[in-house]
């Protein structure tokens, strides 16, 4: 399926209505729009041609097939008033290896009853585990699926359910397959999830496997903002990258997040796999802004830390020594007031990020 998206000359989205290609006689592709007074065209009209070339690849019936959608579908895509969004197709085969080294990758996600770990249960799990090629970042052979419901034991809350669809009758009596899970993630080097921060804790919680695996998470790791994306949210990922999908169900989300973790990205010299397979060799560091003084608490929410009420102690999170020793010459600077002052961070490798667990505690004198 294939939906095609208008856009106005100033850019902005008009309509986002599914389209079958029946439509080509109703589009109102002649009648231009009204000019400003004063207003310059900045190119030729190309309404005409569009037209010229839709009605060449019009099917006469309602039933098109697949080429002849596609042939409406790439003269729609190159007119500057529309985008074509195509339906995620999942993909379970890719090349063979050709014998290079391979990092074995699961990519998973998870639905919940919630958002707290320590009450809420996981209600359905969904695994890819796929060879990704060291030289090239990308996948190779075939691809083993696992998606599975499990009765959570609590009635799952009715936002949880309008959200992803999934009911109390769905659940009834499922069970995760523990022994198909553990045979999976044999031999796997690198859990990815898309907010690990929150999938981690819930999977350690249910599957004492998954504490002993490295992990990284495709939302954090990497910086989509610099990538030219407006949001690292998936759906919002995807739909830049001309794909939707029935979002909020873990199968799905695994095969939008590996298609979009294997689409070119213009500032990367590889593929976000490859790049989320870098950073998991790499330390990360959460610095912690101990005992600062109570006036520099707006600089440090402007530069992005963040209050952990527990610890009492405004936090970030860095992902290399280099960032860190930035840091901490703007916490001197800008915290301190250039006083001499002893912070805490945190040493994290990928076996204890985005766990619940703490990485190595250090200290640094400023």
């Amino acid at each position: 399926m294939i939906m095609a998206v208008h856009q106005s000359a100033q850019g902005s989205l008009l309509s986002n209505d599914q389209l079958d290609f029946a439509f080509v006689a109703e589009l109102p592709l002649s009648a231009a729009p009204a000019k400003k007074r004063g207003a310059r065209s900045k190119a030729p009209s190309t309404q005409q041609p569009l037209v010229a070339a839709l009605e060449a690849s019009a099917p006469t019936s309602v039933t098109a097939d697949a080429d002849n959608v596609e042939a409406m579908a790439a003269v729609l895509d190159a007119h500057t008033d529309y985008r074509v969004l195509r339906r995620l197709q999942p993909r379970l085969l890719w090349p063979a290896s050709t014998g290079q080294s391979v990092c074995r990758v699961v990519v998973l996600d998870t639905e919940t009853t919630g958002l707290d770990h320590s009450k809420d249960k996981i209600v359905e799990l969904a695994l890819l585990r796929v060879d990704v090629d060291l030289a090239t970042g990308m996948p190779v052979g075939s691809m083993q699926v696992y998606d599975q419901l499990e009765d959570p034991g609590i009635p799952i809350p009715r936002e949880v359910q309008e959200i992803t669809g999934i009911t109390d009758d769905m659940v009834r009596g499922q069970q995760l397959d523990d022994a198909r899970i553990a045979a999976l993630l044999d031999g796997v080097d690198l859990v990815i999830a898309h907010n690990a921060g929150f999938d981690r804790p819930f999977c350690e919680a249910r599957i004492e496997r998954f504490r002993h695996l490295t992990w990284a998470c495709s939302f954090a790791d990497i910086s989509w903002k610099e990538q030219g994306r407006r949001s690292a949210k998936l759906e919002s990922l995807a739909l830049s990258m001309g794909w939707f999908y029935d979002a909020h169900r873990a199968e799905m989300d695994c095969h939008a997040l590996l298609a979009v973790l294997t689409a070119p990205l213009p500032l990367l010299p590889h593929t976000g796999l490859a790049h989320l397979m870098e950073q998991a060799r790499k330390p990360s560091y959460r610095l912690m802004a101990t005992n600062a003084p109570f006036d520099a608490k707006d600089k440090l929410k402007a530069r992005g830390y963040r209050w952990n009420a527990e610890q009492k102690v405004w936090h970030t999170r860095v992902g290399d020594g280099t960032a860190l020793q930035a840091e901490f010459d703007w916490l001197k600077e800008h915290a301190y007031h250039q006083r001499a002052a002893v912070v805490q961070f945190e040493r994290l490798d990928a076996l204890v990020r985005y766990s619940n667990r703490t990485g190595e505690l250090l200290h640094h004198q400023l």
